[in-house]
């Protein structure tokens, strides 16, 4: 599907390039910190960074979102044992992944997550047909207080477009092939055979692990 935007289409496509020709499994990833990083829960310098790859396009981080997300906050982020990253990779179709995370970008720190998330939960009814991936969009950011006009300035705003390349880049670089890919103090963490991310399980097993180190 196209949205219909003037997001700079060279820009859009460097942005592809970088990250989007070997998504297709999950990979490593690296903890060390990258500019424009949006963090929760524990400080800088936390005994346990996790790192989320993702996108608002991919249908897996949705379900991860839906299924194991609140849990995971609630045992690891809201107690700050953890500093969560979520690290953004613009999955197909690459046009509205790439509008989402400039839109949740333009609304600011304290609204980046939520609008992540109110974007992955919206993903069936642009799916589906039953509205534009564009009215999606919009619908989204007037929750969050932003107007069409202001919207169309976030998704065109080339200067951030380039920092999204450039966060693309260091992700492809530190061998994240896949979203959601998840990395606990920089190991790469799996749930073979899920379809909906890694598993709290196996996501506490590694987390505790390193707490109790």
């Amino acid at each position: 599907m196209k949205l219909n935007t003037t997001i700079t289409r060279a820009a859009l496509g460097m942005v592809a390039a970088a990250g989007l020709a070997a998504l297709a499994a999950c990979g490593g990833g690296s903890t060390g910190p990258v500019d424009g990083d949006m963090a929760k829960g524990a400080a800088e310098g936390a005994k346990v960074t996790v790192i989320e790859y993702a996108s608002p396009t991919c249908g897996h981080c949705a379900a991860w979102q839906a299924e194991t997300g609140a849990a995971f906050e609630e045992k690891y982020v809201k107690t700050n044992k953890v500093r969560f990253i979520l690290r953004e990779i613009p999955t197909p179709p690459v046009d509205i992944a790439t509008a989402g995370i400039l839109l949740a970008r333009c609304a600011g720190p304290d609204k980046y997550f939520d609008v992540m998330h109110e974007l992955m939960a919206n993903q069936p009814e642009w799916q589906s047909g039953s509205i534009t991936p564009r009215a999606s969009l919009i619908k989204t950011a007037n929750a969050f207080g932003i107007n069409e006009q202001r919207f169309t300035e976030c998704v065109t705003d080339e200067k951030a477009l380039a920092a999204l390349e450039t966060r693309v880049r260091a992700a492809t670089a530190a061998g994240v092939t896949g979203t959601p890919t998840f990395v606990v103090n920089g190991k790469t963490i799996t749930t073979p055979g899920s379809t909906s991310g890694t598993s709290l399980a196996d996501l506490s097993a590694a987390i505790d692990a390193e707490l109790a180190k």
